[in-house]
């Protein structure tokens, strides 16, 4: 499944929205530690550590549906998988080299800044707080929107980019597909976006699987923060 060739707005774009796993911080060690334990404790299956790491960006309750969980269990186990990340596993992280550089040059370009990312975004905010992500954005901590916390209507990429936009449009920032673009690791990125007009830029130092951007439709795939500054700053390739 891919979303619809679109194409960068001008440049620069008004407002980038950044994911935060994968494309922000490198959060890969934490989420699959605790997916570990929480599958041990359950009495499921663990995958390998590649099996793992794909878990990385989706929203977890549709990644566990999706590796045969069963459908009544998958509170449970969303629950376990909590526990232990809020007790360690959250801040068994670290800011990719080079984000916060490329962050501030965007930002002196003029650019909004603001997360955008399927994790829960009491969690996000704790996150962005704890590496100091909130200094780089237009808006502190209140620039990062992510999921409901209990599963909600707001639970998948695009309803997060929906709540993103209609708030950063309530504090008078033009938002729409001529202003903003998604920058993200995943499929899913590129597709929630996709579904309001908005294209994406991949990242590759992020979980992609090879081709997995590409083919979802992401209109160019930069292999650094600072080519990913070039091209949003009006440097194509």
């Amino acid at each position: 499944m891919s979303s619809p060739r679109l194409s960068l707005p001008a440049l620069p774009p008004a407002v980038v929205l950044l994911d935060l796993d994968g494309t922000l911080t490198d959060s890969a060690p934490g989420i699959t530690a605790s997916l570990r334990a929480a599958l041990t404790e359950a009495g499921f299956p663990v995958p390998d550590d590649a099996g793992l790491r794909r878990f990385v960006g989706p929203p977890l309750p549709l990644m566990l549906r999706q590796s045969g969980v069963p459908a009544d269990r998958v509170d449970e186990l969303v629950a376990t998988y909590r526990r232990h990340f809020t007790a360690g596993g959250m801040f068994d992280n670290a800011v990719f080299p080079g984000i916060p550089e490329a962050m501030d040059a965007l930002a002196a370009a003029g650019a909004t800044l603001a997360v955008a990312t399927s994790k829960p975004e009491v969690y996000a905010r704790q996150i962005a707080e704890h590496f100091g992500l909130d200094a780089h954005l237009t808006h502190g901590v209140d620039g990062v929107f992510g999921a409901d916390a209990d599963q909600g209507a707001r639970s998948g990429k695009a309803e997060v980019v929906a709540h993103a936009l209609a708030t950063l449009a309530s504090r008078g920032v033009a938002t729409g597909p001529a202003t903003t673009v998604m920058v993200g690791d995943r499929e899913h990125d590129v597709l929630g976006a996709g579904r309001h007009g908005i294209a994406t830029v991949g990242v590759a130092w992020g979980y992609a699987e090879p081709g997995e951007l590409e083919a979802a439709g992401a209109v160019a795939v930069v292999a650094t923060p600072a080519e990913l500054v070039t091209l949003l700053r009006g440097g194509r390739r």
